[in-house]
Formats: structure tokens, sequence, C-alpha cells
């Protein structure tokens, strides 16, 4: 009789933000009037270079914009469209995207840095190795989450005193640290 022992092969995520590290961020009361994304210069080049060297790509997001009444789920979602379709014609496929919808006083546990967007990813990717994955984005919300998982991080133009997070100039330089 052969035992048969099936391994789950582990991956590596990158978890990028998405407003002012892949795409344009805005003031909160212009959001309403953006139809369509515009990319960060170096964002695409960088994502396909992250993917090249085998890390999967997970967005996670605030859009408290959307509970606070700045756009609809509607509007959330156009952009996400256009931003996904934009990337896959780039041959950068998004594993999957979690937004968090809340206002910023709903007490939610899934607004960063409060960690809720990285379990339901590992809850729906059990394979994710966290030790072996970073976040990358452009505020200090962005940086805590990675310190509150205990896991690397980059912080586009933000300091962090916890050895774990590497302060970038911009987003192209993250490729020399992964």
């Amino acid at each position: 009789m052969v035992n048969t022992l099936l391994e789950v092969v582990k991956i590596r995520v990158a978890f990028f933000d998405r407003d002012g590290t892949i795409i344009e961020d805005y003031p909160d009361e212009k959001w309403s009037s953006i139809t369509a994304p515009e990319f960060v210069s170096n964002s695409i080049n960088t994502l396909q270079k992250v993917q090249e060297k085998g890390y999967k790509i997970i967005i996670i997001t605030n859009q408290y914009l959307i509970n606070e009444g700045y756009i609809t789920l509607q509007q959330y979602e156009q952009i996400n469209k256009l931003m996904i379709e934009r990337l896959s014609s780039q041959g950068i496929k998004v594993l999957d995207v979690f937004y968090c919808p809340h206002r910023r006083d709903e007490g939610c546990n899934c607004i960063k840095p409060r960690t809720g967007m990285i379990y339901k990813a590992i809850n729906k990717y059990s394979n994710i190795d966290i030790n072996q994955s970073f976040m990358i984005g452009d505020s200090k919300a962005d940086i805590n989450l990675a310190i509150n998982l205990n896991m690397k991080g980059f912080g586009i133009g933000v300091d962090a005193t916890d050895p774990r997070i590497k302060k970038l100039d911009n987003l192209k330089d993250l490729i020399s640290y992964i």
C-alpha cells in the first residue's frame, strides 16, 4: 500500500495598497468625479516585475469613501474593473482584491491598519505564506498593518522605526528589495 501525502504549495503574496500606490489618490471630495483610474508612475512595470519574481498580487484597500458618501459602491466597482482590465492587458494577474467600505468611525475589523482584510485573504487562500509575503503602501495605515501582522512592509515615502519596514522613495525601488 502506497501512502500519498499531498503537500500544500505555499505562495508568496505581495499585498498592495490601491490608491496612491497602484493608481492615483485624490482628496476625498474629488473622488466623486473620478470615472477611470490613472496609474501611478512605474506601477504597472513594478507589478510585472513583482509577479516575475514569483509573488501573487492581492490588493488590500480602504474604501471608507463608500460608507462616508463620497462615492457609491458602483463607482468603486467601475474604477476597480477598469484597473483590473488594464493590469490584465499588461499580463498582470491580480489574485484578488479585498476592500473595506466602512466609515472610519464604524469600528470594523477590516479597515487598515486593522488586520481583517489580510485574514480574509488567508482564510480564502489557506496556502499564503505570510512570512514570505509583504505589504506595500503609501500611508501609515499600510505600514502599521504590516507591523500588526509581524510581516515585512514597504512604505512609499513613509517612515517607520520597525526594522521590518523599509521606506522607499518611490514604487519602482521595491524591486531591489524583494
